[in-house]
């Protein structure tokens, strides 16, 4: 899912004391300064992962990487995991804006969760070190994280045409966040050596189709 990041450059110095410090004329710099602040540290983390999984991703080594005190990390990211839920949030992003540009072209439910969830599986594979940190920490994660739901709620809203969670019905949520938690566990068994590409997507396809026939 994720576009190739040029290296990261570590910036002279981290400014959001003297940001803070600015009149409320300055609200829109500060926020927007934030914004890029916290766009920062997570592009750090992120690379931190693609090296070297989840154990590269220490919260100073992603200050130092980020350009950023300790402290202002942590005021961001009160933990790691925090961190790796934001990770997992850009990722997430990544995928929608794709789907956006380039929405499924099948003509059934099933086959529109199928390519959804294909891309994902091709993106993440890009970074497989990555892939590997960000879905073995959400299922050891101990602080909620948005992955299944918005998986979830993508899956809703190109098999059931356009329809969002608020709008579905208790089924139809079940029968997609069943397929999305059927998808992160074959990936999983792919990271681990034990399927191939051709045989996640064979699996997709046939719990799509059972899943997703009434959806």
């Amino acid at each position: 899912m994720r576009t190739p990041q040029p290296a990261i450059a570590t910036p002279p110095s981290d400014t959001e004391g003297a940001m803070e410090q600015e009149p409320s004329s300055g609200q829109s710099v500060r926020t927007r300064s934030q914004h890029q602040r916290r766009k920062r540290i997570v592009q750090a983390a992120a690379a931190l992962a693609s090296r070297g999984g989840v154990e590269a991703m220490q919260m100073r080594t992603v200050a130092e990487r980020a350009g950023v005190a300790l402290g202002t990390l942590y005021r961001y990211f009160p933990s790691k995991m925090d961190l790796v839920v934001a990770v997992v949030g850009e990722e997430i992003d990544l995928l929608e804006s794709s789907i956006e540009r380039r929405p499924p072209s099948a003509s059934t439910p099933a086959g529109r969760a199928v390519d959804v969830l294909m891309r994902a599986t091709r993106g993440l594979m890009r970074e497989p070190e990555l892939a590997d940190a960000l879905i073995r920490s959400l299922i050891l994660a101990e602080v909620e994280t948005p992955f299944g739901d918005r998986m979830t709620g993508l899956l809703l809203r190109v098999s059931a045409g356009g329809i969002s969670r608020d709008q579905a019905s208790e089924e139809q949520i079940a029968l997609a966040g069943s397929l999305s938690s059927i998808w992160v566990q074959e990936l999983l068994e792919m990271l681990r050596g034990r399927r191939t590409y051709e045989q996640i997507q064979r699996r997709i396809e046939i719990a799509s189709d059972r899943l997703l026939s009434d959806i």
